[in-house]
């Protein structure tokens, strides 16, 4: 017998107009910290006085502005490298760490464990698990990730950072997935840090950010000391310039995405049985078959022109529709759905190839 597909909660999304705005507020940032001609120039090394490249600092400056937050800070290794940092700067080897009953995102268990941190979890959907684990006096920091790592999750970030703040914790989002995708980041709704991949909004490779509070992201700082850890100027403006145009492609993309499920979900496509709209990792789409075909799905729609894998989850590198199988924590989550279901992501696409290639990839699939 088929698995159904449980019932997912997706993060709200930035609406088309307000992402063009977004859009024009950076660059009034970017007009408040650099003249015209810095935006040509880039310059490298540890700086005196600064202890990173000056162009790299003013990009910082822009970041912090523009999400509200008291500091910034580049970080080399991407939203990994980012969540590691904040999280080292915050604990000490065996300091005690909230963090949400859920399979963990791989990459960041590995920081967890090599940082020694001792996790305590809650089921962040439960108001008064959360609460109560709050109460405990030796919990004094959360780790909390925006993005859904069950796919039945429900809890509203706001409130989760909310109850932290109203207990005395303090909090580390990790807003990868997310950020410029949703209306309010982790440190817009109040968490100390909000940690993401720049490599996932078009930006370099291996550049990531810790934006928030003052103390954490000085501590960041003063923890990459060392000249090769530094994110060079010409680094920091290639992502600068990759976020101007990053907001109005996730709204469009969002767009088709929910154009896609509703063609899906009135059987425009024969062999599929259910879809939805998820924050499995990225935002994307659930498609469970009505038969188990989910493994070889991806192998054939790349031969009519989908991504049979993705490189960075909405890198720059990433522009034809994404036809996967689920992430490793979803399937960590729900192994039943392996076999049956695959994640799509439109990437750049409009609906008319994303249905065009499901249908005609089913189609050989199914004889």
């Amino acid at each position: 017998m088929a698995p159904q597909l449980p019932r997912t909660f997706p993060l709200p999304t930035i609406p088309l107009e307000e992402a063009v705005r977004l859009q024009f507020r950076l660059l009034e940032h970017t007009a408040a910290h650099f003249e015209g001609p810095q935006l040509f120039e880039a310059d490298a090394g540890v700086v005196t006085g600064l202890g990173r490249p000056r162009t790299t600092a003013r990009v910082e400056a822009v970041l912090a502005d523009w999400f509200g937050a008291e500091d910034a800070a580049l970080v080399q290794g991407a939203g990994t490298g980012a969540i590691r940092a904040a999280l080292q700067a915050a604990l000490s080897p065996g300091d005690p760490l909230l963090i949400h009953r859920a399979p963990v995102y791989r990459t960041t268990a590995v920081t967890l464990r090599g940082l020694g941190a001792r996790t305590v979890e809650a089921d962040f959907n439960d108001r008064t698990a959360l609460r109560d684990a709050l109460a405990s006096p030796e919990i004094t920091w959360a780790y909390v990730q925006h993005s859904r790592q069950r796919l039945g999750d429900a809890y509203g970030l706001g409130e989760t950072v909310a109850a932290c703040r109203a207990a005395g914790v303090r909090t580390v989002v990790d807003d990868n997935y997310a950020v410029l995708r949703v209306p309010a980041c982790g440190v817009q709704l109040g968490a100390d840090a909000s940690c993401f991949s720049l490599f996932k909004l078009h930006g370099p490779e291996g550049v990531g950010a810790v934006v928030g509070a003052r103390d954490l992201v000085g501590r960041v700082r003063a923890d990459n000391y060392s000249g090769g850890g530094q994110v060079q100027g010409g680094q920091a403006l290639e992502a600068l310039r990759a976020l101007t145009h990053v907001p109005v492609l996730w709204a469009l993309q969002s767009r088709v995405s929910a154009e896609i499920a509703e063609r899906l979900a009135a059987g425009e496509v024969p062999g599929v049985a259910e879809v939805r709209i998820a924050n499995a990792q990225d935002r994307c789409l659930l498609v469970r078959l009505d038969h188990p075909l989910a493994r070889g799905l991806p192998a054939v729609a790349a031969r009519y022109g989908a991504a049979p894998y993705p490189v960075g989850s909405n890198s720059r590198y990433e522009i034809a529709p994404l036809v996967h199988r689920m992430s490793a924590s979803s399937l960590e989550d729900a192994p039943e759905l392996a076999d049956w279901t695959v994640r799509i992501n439109p990437m750049r696409a409009g609906a008319d190839l994303v249905i065009g290639i499901l249908r005609r990839s089913l189609h050989d699939l199914r004889g």
